[in-house]
């Protein structure tokens, strides 16, 4: 309750801060609008469904992104981890993939599926997949080697040593690396649907630049961060800590 209470009055302070310099005149109101226009902006756009079709175009593009960034990350990771060839020569170049931004893959995706929801679900995938292949990889390199000695003593080897020992071990690398690879998708999502012709918060935020709506621009801006704490905070970040704590791995 004392960290809730502390989070709210620095929110209402940077709230009255925010007033204070809209009141003050700084800024032209097209740049910087108050908080009630802000606000009022979020209203009408929930009122005439405008946000809601974009809430639920971007989400369908974010799950349908992320889950092939899980499945084809996953697969890479364990390919990796497994393979020591594969690692030296494909290892970093996954590195190198990683480190590129995701606004830079959406050329390459317009160019390749043209202005449609698969070119934005294409950016998404890829902004979680290396992410997603890195952690797995992680995992299996980080299996304790006293746990593999110990199992191929008692007789289990090649793909029964795999999923009964290496897998229940890799569990909270795996958790940690979802919780990145949404991360990574979320901000991904946003910069394909920024330059895309489809609908999606993203869309909605561009088309609020060209017409010098900074209510609608920092309204929205307001959901894509409220939407990443939110779902961080009560899903994959309790998700984490509850894997964490089962494995012995934090205190309860």
């Amino acid at each position: 309750m004392k960290v809730f209470i502390k989070r709210l009055l620095f929110l209402l302070a940077i709230m009255g801060i925010w007033q204070i310099v809209y009141y003050s005149n700084v800024f032209p109101d097209i740049a910087f609008p108050s908080l009630i226009q802000v606000f009022g902006s979020l209203i009408n756009g929930f009122s005439d469904g405008d946000l809601i079709k974009a809430l639920v175009a971007s989400f369908k593009h974010l799950i349908i992104g992320l889950s092939l960034a899980l499945v084809i990350g996953t697969v890479i990771g364990v390919i990796l981890g497994k393979s020591t060839q594969a690692d030296e020569t494909a290892g970093m170049y996954l590195i190198a993939l990683q480190s590129i931004p995701s606004i830079v893959w959406v050329p390459l995706s317009i160019l390749i599926f043209g202005f449609t929801e698969f070119a934005v679900v294409f950016v998404v995938a890829l902004g979680g997949t290396f992410v997603m292949a890195l952690n797995v990889r992680s995992a299996i390199h980080n299996v304790p080697p006293q746990l593999v000695r110990a199992a191929r003593t008692m007789g289990t080897s090649g793909f029964s040593l795999f999923y009964r020992v290496e897998v229940p071990s890799s569990v909270p690398y795996f958790i940690t690396g979802i919780r990145l690879a949404w991360a990574f998708s979320w901000r991904a999502l946003m910069a394909g649907e920024f330059l895309s012709n489809g609908p999606g918060l993203g869309y909605s935020l561009r088309f609020a630049q060209d017409y010098a709506r900074m209510d609608q621009v920092i309204g929205i801006i307001m959901i894509i961060g409220v939407i990443g704490a939110v779902v961080d905070q009560l899903v994959f970040s309790k998700l984490e800590k509850n894997v964490m704590k089962r494995w012995g791995l934090l205190k309860s």
